[in-house]
């Protein structure tokens, strides 16, 4: 039987889990993919000469996954803070300025979650690449789709960080947050879509 805890939270009205934290579980299920690859290479002979390098990788992506797992946790952290931030009071002039105070700080946390899930995807989708062309030929479709899971993880953690940015006050520290995920998109979909077409070439 799956587990479906954490789907039955995610479907429900709760504020978290919500887009980040499903966008690190995604990135979570590639690396994972990528893992299984990696199981299902150590211990063949046609793969001895490789071994070591994918066991080396293997350990890498059970980190990242620790790491992705965590920063579930992180994402529903820091939006509850913000959260609170839209319930407080602002009748006087005093509270208005407390309350854009709260939120402004409680935005970097908001944004900073994000960007790390984005960032730790990206290592995942490196990863992943080895595992796809060095790894066992009979799973080369699997780690096809963990480069698939790590896009999409990256691209949807991107939303987070946009949406909050539209909301700092700080245009130079927005700029550079904007900028830094746009950067992460660009260069792993690029990444992303030349392993997708490495896996259906191996596999047509």
């Amino acid at each position: 039987m799956v587990d479906t805890t954490f789907i039955d939270d995610l479907a429900s009205s709760a504020p978290t889990p919500g887009g980040g934290g499903a966008s690190a579980y995604c990135g979570a299920l590639a690396s994972a993919l990528a893992s299984m690859v990696g199981n299902l290479t150590l211990g063949k002979k046609k793969y001895a000469t490789v071994e070591e390098e994918i066991a080396g990788v293997m350990a890498q992506l059970s980190e990242k996954r620790a790491q992705l797992l965590d920063l579930i946790d992180q994402d529903a952290r820091a939006f509850e803070p913000l959260a609170q931030t839209y319930r407080m009071p602002s009748t006087t002039p005093e509270e208005q300025q407390a309350k854009h105070t709260a939120q402004q700080a409680a935005l970097i946390d908001a944004i900073e979650v994000p960007l790390a899930i984005m960032r730790t995807c990206a290592d995942v989708l490196d990863l992943t690449d080895v595992m796809a062309k060095k790894g066992s030929r009979l799973a080369v479709s699997d780690a096809g789709v963990a480069a698939v899971f790590a896009r999409a993880a990256i691209e949807g953690a991107s939303l987070n960080v946009f949406i909050n940015v539209a909301s700092l006050e700080d245009s130079a520290k927005a700029q550079a947050y904007e900028r830094a995920a746009r950067d992460l998109i660009a260069e792993n979909q690029t990444k992303a879509q030349a392993l997708f077409a490495y896996v259906c070439d191996e596999i047509g």
